[in-house]
């Protein structure tokens, strides 16, 4: 009874603490709105083929009688040139597009923080030197641009224009985790682990990276529209994704050879790229609002 108690005490603080950071998130109703776009936009993307008016549509179906219909009742956001569902394929792009932010994010966070965390911590030393300069000549090139060599010495398709958006996109992490943790190397709680013996593993896992969640947790979650916006520029181009894959970069780049007269082509696609971009940016904002001591 008495080592619930405890336990109940010890938690105490952190129930506290979240229900604190949750206030500072829900007192804006953009980052209400944030969540709301980002948790449709992911049940979209599981629940795409139970959804969907025309299922077939994702795959290589034709049927030229019904191609390039205007949006109507049957068709909400028309058809293409194939006689697809436009808004069907649309719905199946918001599979691929947080595919790829969630397989980039994934390849690329955790050795980036953890390389920050090592250069933070042994910061003047040699180790430092080499895992920074390294970092800043990925960072000196253009992200776009890296990408886009990377994937035009690559076969085009969604595997590849992952390896190529993550290749670009670690530097970021570490520079990040850098900065944060060696502002933190010095402080007394980081001293007082050194002096009772504690590995640098257990400071760096322990002690110091969960004082830089609030930064990382926020930049993942931007993130996610960035790497869905590269991976569509890489599609729009012809090194993502290839028809007859629903990708909604693939879907705007070829629908562009038919505007302005079959402008709903391209609109819709465009519009499902803004809608997913838009939602995980005030997410963003409203999770460094949750990690900032004053609200705004």
């Amino acid at each position: 009874m008495r080592v619930d108690l405890l336990k109940t005490l010890k938690q105490l603080p952190q129930r506290l603490d979240l229900k604190r950071r949750w206030y500072r998130f829900s007192r804006s109703p953009l980052s209400i709105m944030g969540l709301i776009i980002a948790a449709g936009a992911v049940a979209i993307a599981l629940f795409a083929p139970f959804i969907v008016p025309y299922p077939q549509s994702a795959s290589t179906y034709v049927n030229l009688p019904g191609r390039l219909q205007p949006p109507s009742w049957s068709h909400f956001f028309g058809t293409d040139d194939l006689g697809r569902d436009i808004f069907s394929r649309t719905l199946f792009g918001f599979q691929y597009s947080l595919l790829m932010a969630a397989v980039v994010i994934a390849l690329v966070a955790p050795p980036g923080i953890v390389l920050g965390l090592v250069a933070g911590y042994y910061r003047g030393k040699w180790v430092d030197t080499v895992i920074m300069r390294i970092a800043d000549i990925f960072i000196a090139v253009p992200p776009l641009v890296l990408a886009l060599a990377v994937a035009s010495l690559l076969t085009p398709s969604v595997f590849n224009a992952m390896m190529a958006v993550s290749l670009m996109w670690w530097p970021w992490y570490t520079r990040l985790t850098y900065s944060t943790s060696s502002a933190l190397r010095n402080e007394y709680f980081v001293q007082a682990s050194e002096v009772m013996g504690a590995s640098p593993g257990h400071i760096m896992f322990s002690e110091i990276l969960p004082n830089c969640l609030g930064p990382i947790l926020t930049k993942l979650t931007l993130d996610v529209g960035w790497v869905i916006l590269l991976g569509s520029a890489l599609s729009f181009v012809g090194l993502g994704a290839q028809d007859p894959t629903p990708d909604l970069g693939t879907m705007v780049s070829k629908g562009a050879q038919y505007m302005p007269q079959y402008w709903w082509l391209t609109i819709f696609p465009a519009l499902a790229i803004v809608f997913i971009i838009l939602g995980f940016n005030l997410l963003g904002d409203g999770i460094r609002d949750m990690f900032t001591e004053e609200s705004r």
